[in-house]
């Protein structure tokens, strides 16, 4: 049995918190990983924190218990991508900047 894959987007400057912005399995989430590897969006591997996250619908902020763990992962972002705080309040930055993608761990090993 081949593991299901899943995609979560985040973006993060339009709002004062992280959203969900598209999550999927399966196709949607290839689509949803091929399209922001096209719009230059780091995608983060990250199972624990897909699981997380896969709780979320699209349009829920992520919940105070991440800010932490997705803080991390935007600093990481903004140091590749040459930000600052604050940059992401510019147009240019308003779009998702973090996609989690991960397969399950295979129940046979």
């Amino acid at each position: 049995m081949n593991p299901v894959r899943q995609a979560i987007a985040l973006e993060y400057g339009a709002h004062a918190v992280p959203m969900v912005t598209a999550k999927g399995d399966g196709a949607v989430a290839d689509m949803i990983v091929e399209e922001a590897r096209k719009q230059g969006v780091y995608v983060s591997q990250d199972p624990q924190l897909l699981a997380l996250l896969s709780r979320l619908n699209v349009d829920d902020e992520i919940p105070t218990e991440l800010y932490t763990t997705v803080a991390v992962i935007l600093s990481w972002v903004y140091w590749l991508k040459g930000m600052r705080p604050g940059d992401e309040k510019m147009a240019a930055y308003s779009r998702p900047v973090v996609a989690a993608q991960a397969a399950p761990a295979d129940p046979a090993t």
